[in-house]
């Protein structure tokens, strides 16, 4: 009995399911860099004008919404791996 094939599929189907993994981290890890560096450093002067709670908003992108979004970010991968785990026949059940 030839093997080669099912072998070739399942290395196929890893394949697919990596590079869709480090797509995800790409984009999830851009929005984070984009919040972090963007928002706390680069737009940072433009976003002062507005206040959070008496504290200037790119002074608080800086110190706690980078944090927020990044935690939020888990929480969108954590979604997003466990429909791929399941398209991809990787889900725990």
């Amino acid at each position: 009995m030839n093997t080669e094939k099912p072998q070739k599929q399942a290395a196929d189907k890893a394949t697919r399911y990596w590079k869709t993994n480090l797509r995800y981290l790409a984009i999830l890890l851009s929005i984070w860099f984009s919040v972090s560096f963007g928002a706390g450093i680069l737009f940072r002067e433009g976003l002062d004008t507005f206040e959070i709670g008496g504290f200037p908003l790119g002074f608080w992108f800086a110190q706690q919404g980078s944090i927020y979004v990044f935690v939020i970010l888990i929480f969108v991968y954590v979604r997003w791996m466990n429909r791929l785990d399941n398209q991809y026949g990787f889900d725990e059940d």
